[in-house]
């Protein structure tokens, strides 16, 4: 069952619901705007390998945008820390942006109850597109859990920034 935007705001002044810095403003009928922070970063190396840490350059984002090009993943972060032991957040593009032809989170769209931190967001698009640091650029739905609840506590916990791949650490751990 998703939350709608009241349902929301009512969770997040019990403490249900994590959001830093709430704006009740940016509540709407079933889900939360967030906005883009001001932080993109970006493989160097052409070929990625699951096995390993992929070389990952890190870049503010000016006031005067930057430019995203096809062909290339990005990962910038929200500017909000968002999470929750209670419900589960889904994030997607504002219809505004997706009709710029920008994805905003290609696949890794579920955040895990217990999860706490700025969302890494994939960003793609199809053709050039300027964003801007801090533009509302997606949101964030919440859903009700059924059944027992394990809260996550895995390697991307906190997150500050743009978080790139570490899913080398799943080959180490074998």
């Amino acid at each position: 069952m998703i939350l709608t935007g009241p349902a929301i705001t009512s969770r997040v002044k019990d403490g249900d619901i994590r959001i830093d810095p709430f704006d009740v403003q940016l509540a709407q009928p079933n889900s939360y705007d967030f906005h883009l922070g001001d932080q993109i970063g970006f493989y160097t190396s052409h070929v990625l390998d699951c096995a390993r840490d992929n070389p990952f350059e890190q870049h503010p984002i000016h006031t005067g945008g930057f430019e995203l090009q096809p062909d290339r993943i990005y990962l910038a972060c929200t500017r909000e820390r968002i999470g929750s032991d209670h419900v589960v957040p889904i994030i997607r593009a504002r219809s505004s942006i997706a009709r710029l032809g920008l994805f905003v989170h290609v696949t890794a769209d579920l955040i895990d109850l217990g999860s706490f931190g700025q969302l890494t967001l994939q960003l793609h698009a199809v053709q050039p597109v300027r964003i801007y640091p801090g533009i509302r650029i997606g949101q964030v739905t919440f859903w009700e859990a059924t059944g027992e609840r394990v809260l996550y506590d895995g390697k991307y916990q906190h997150s500050h920034g743009p978080q790139p791949s570490k899913a080398y650490l799943d080959f180490e751990a074998r």
